[in-house]
């Protein structure tokens, strides 16, 4: 029997739709849906389970999946089959996990699965900017505890308009590549790329999006009533305990308060809470702690957050006595590592950063693979977090998704200053030493100097700058921080990062935990953002002003050659040899690709030896010299024969032609070495091939006078000119026949 469907449409405009629809696949799941525009279609499906889990928290998997089915492909390696998701599948997990997570319920404990997966792919659509929409959907029609229906979309903007899910054909002429997570009501998560946009264009355009997401939010709740709403499920909520929370208020609320006030370093201020949570707990018997010892944890946490945001907006401190604009101390160093093509460090406060430049060919750039897109980076950054980095041991599992995420940030903040052309591929590392703050603007900004430091011409220098808010919702006070505290980060009501250059912001990322956050409040966060990243800026610069106008000596320096099509063959040589000889000789990487649309071959090479770099450059003039017929040359003598000596073109050396013996000179020349010897230096002229023996001519004494007299002598012929005896009986059949 076919099962009832249901579906619901939206329209983008400009004759784009999605529809999403249920009922069909995946019916065991608690919610599941398709969404789909043009060819493109989502399956996703939620899955929670009935019991609470053992943990203080919410274990909530969000997985994103693209089958290589999906675009008629095969999965690439050995085993042929999908594997560990790659890092655009992270970034995707990383975007719907960020809206989905804070509308559960934080006594909701129970194992949450959202799996999204694409199922078939349009090249016209980015599959991405669905997977919010998708999941929310799919929650819409479960019993979930959730608290309201949210959806994604991404802005783009060309030729100055606005454009809701542009394709990537669109997006690669748009100065905005932004998702925008939200509710009907609120905006709730933001990241993107943008060219050195203002603040309130970055806010027009969030505008735009969350238009578009009201309607989304409809369309599921539309899908939702047709389908038949499920009522919410209960669970076993935690267990509170008034009396206990005030009576933990009063042991905690005023020491805390004190300590912050006071202003201390992190480790500091941690033990001193620390100890007051001790205190707290002494207030009680091993009896009651056994039994409300969480509930008392709880309860001392909420407290402690509570005095640090009121000391902040009644009194306009933070935790380590700064005011809310204020920046805390800033160096910075460059060409710290001795061997390394570019470095720096970059320290703001308990936040340390030390990024490496590494100058490459196109043979290092980074291959993208994934069903949806299949492409190459000749710029990434790689960013790696060490636990030490805020002085704890944990195990080291490979790159974490914060990893993956918080390098990708900076990568795109950096990625559009790359000038368009910079003959390397270039990769950027940073380790992050120290974290207390945001790291990951630490990593634009060490970023940003150890490009300059390494001679990578940066169309400008960036930095970048971590915000907070914290709000009042009764009394409608609210404290803008710049540059964040970890511990601000966690009892703020918005984080968000911000980079640019003095011109503009290039890249962010937001995270807004309040509902109905005002656009002005927004703007205002913006502008003081701004003021600090210029602040953060100036420091770059004192440090390095400019970028070196050459790369080191020790480091890698690459000249791109671009040569016909029909030489790529020769310049490779049979089975590579050419280039590999050519390669071992000058201590230098050459790489050659064919430019699809030119048929022009492109060639790279790297060599730290100038010397070397010439050299592979003169063998490839050579390979593809071309010698006038008319010219005159000057040739080197290289080998004697009998019949004349081998030439060698010293405008391109390895060309060699033959100098026969009869174009030595006007008189006859029995023994070669009569005129010319070996290593000798001489003018020839070149006259093309020779119409007689199909071979390339030159001659030397076609550049000397004729001497007096001289009569010319008919052209000797060659064994293989001289005619057969049936040659001689042909020509006789044109005589008159004998007469007998």
């Amino acid at each position: 029997m076919i099962p009832k469907t249901f579906k619901e449409v939206i329209d983008l405009g400009d004759g784009r739709e999605i529809s999403i629809e249920t009922g069909k696949l995946a019916k065991q799941a608690h919610g599941s849906v398709v969404v789909q525009s043009g060819k493109c279609m989502l399956l996703c499906t939620v899955v929670s389970n009935y019991k609470q889990s053992d943990v203080d928290f919410l274990p909530l998997t969000v997985d994103y999946r693209e089958k290589f089915a999906a675009a008629g492909r095969y999965p690439g390696g050995f085993f042929k089959r999908e594997a560990r998701p790659s890092d655009g599948e992270v970034l995707t997990m990383r975007l719907v996990d960020r809206v989905l997570r804070p509308l559960f319920p934080k006594d909701y404990h129970a194992e949450t699965q959202v799996m999204i997966q694409l199922m078939s792919h349009d090249e016209n659509v980015m599959p991405d900017a669905m997977a919010g929409l998708a999941a929310s959907a799919a929650i819409q029609l479960s019993d979930f505890p959730f608290e309201c229906a949210i959806s994604e979309v991404r802005v783009g903007r060309v030729n100055g308009e606005l454009i809701i899910n542009p394709t990537r054909a669109q997006l690669k002429d748009s100065d905005i590549d932004m998702v925008i997570g939200a509710s009907a009501d609120s905006v709730m998560m933001v990241e993107g790329e943008m060219d050195e946009i203002s603040e309130e264009e970055m806010v027009e355009a969030i505008k735009f999006a969350h238009e578009a997401i009201k309607v989304q939010c409809e369309a599921q709740l539309k899908l939702a009533e047709a389908f038949g709403k499920k009522e919410t499920r209960e669970y076993d909520p935690e267990v509170e305990d008034e009396e206990l929370e005030k009576k933990v208020h009063g042991l905690t609320y005023d020491k805390v308060y004190a300590i912050a006030k006071a202003g201390s370093a992190k480790h500091e201020r941690s033990a001193a809470f620390e100890a007051i949570k001790e205190e707290v707990k002494g207030a009680f018997s091993e009896e009651e702690l056994e039994e409300i010892g969480d509930l008392v944890s709880k309860y001392f946490y909420k407290a402690e957050k509570e005095a640090v945001r009121n000391l902040t907006l009644e009194e306009g401190l933070r935790l380590d006595g700064r005011k809310t604009d204020e920046i805390r101390p800033i160096w910075c160093e460059v060409d710290y590592l001795p061997s390394v093509h570019g470095s720096s460090i970059f320290t703001r406060g308990e936040t340390q950063a030390l990024a490496t430049v590494t100058l490459g060919t196109s043979r290092e750039a980074n291959v993208i693979d994934m069903p949806s897109y299949e492409g190459e980076e000749t710029f990434y950054l790689h960013y790696n977090f060490p636990p030490f980095s805020t002085g704890e041991a944990r195990p080291i599992r490979g790159t974490s998704r914060r990893e993956v995420g918080h390098g990708n940030l900076a990568q795109r903040a950096l990625k559009g200053m790359i000038p368009d052309d910079c003959p390397y591929t270039v990769r950027v590392v940073s380790e992050v030493l120290e974290s207390n703050g945001s790291s990951s603007m630490a990593t634009v900004c060490s970023g940003t100097m150890a490009l300059m430091d390494a001679g990578v011409q940066l169309k400008k220098p960036v930095s970048g700058i971590a915000m907070g808010l914290i709000t009042d919702t009764e009394t409608g006070k609210y404290a803008v921080l710049s540059d964040i505290l970890g511990d601000e980060d966690h009892l703020g009501d918005m984080d968000f990062k911000v980079t640019g250059t003095s011109d503009g912001i290039t890249a962010c990322q937001m995270d807004i935990k309040v509902k109905g956050l005002s656009y002005e409040i927004l703007v205002k966060a913006l502008m003081q953002a701004k003021d600090g990243r210029l602040h953060i800026l100036k420091h770059l610069t004192d440090t390095i002003e400019t970028p070196r106008p050459e790369v080191k000596s020790y480091a890698p320096k690459i000249v791109t050659k671009i040569i016909p099509g029909e030489y790529i063959g020769a310049v490779i040589g049979s089975g590579g040899k050419v280039i590999q000889e050519l390669q071992k000789e000058t201590n230098t990487t050459i790489v050659i690709n064919e430019d699809p649309d030119t048929e022009e071959g492109i060639v790279e090479i790297l060599g730290t030896d100038q010397a070397g770099i010439d050299a592979v450059i003169a063998k490839i003039d050579a390979v593809m010299f071309k010698p006038e017929v008319g010219s005159i040359y000057e040739v080197k003598v290289i080998k004697l024969l009998d019949f004349g000596a081998v030439v060698e073109y010293n405008e391109a050396p390895g060309n060699e032609v033959l100098l026969h013996v009869s174009e030595l000179a006007w008189e006859r020349t029995d023994k070669v070495t009569d005129v010319v010897n070996l290593g000798d230096v001489i003018d020839v002229k070149y006259f093309g091939l020779d119409p007689r023996t199909k071979k390339e001519k030159v001659s030397r004494k076609a550049l000397l006078p004729k001497p007096e007299g001289y009569v010319e002598r008919p052209p000797r012929r060659d064994k293989g000119d001289r005619r057969s005896g049936g040659d001689r009986r042909n020509d006789n059949r044109d005589r008159k026949p004998r007469r007998d």
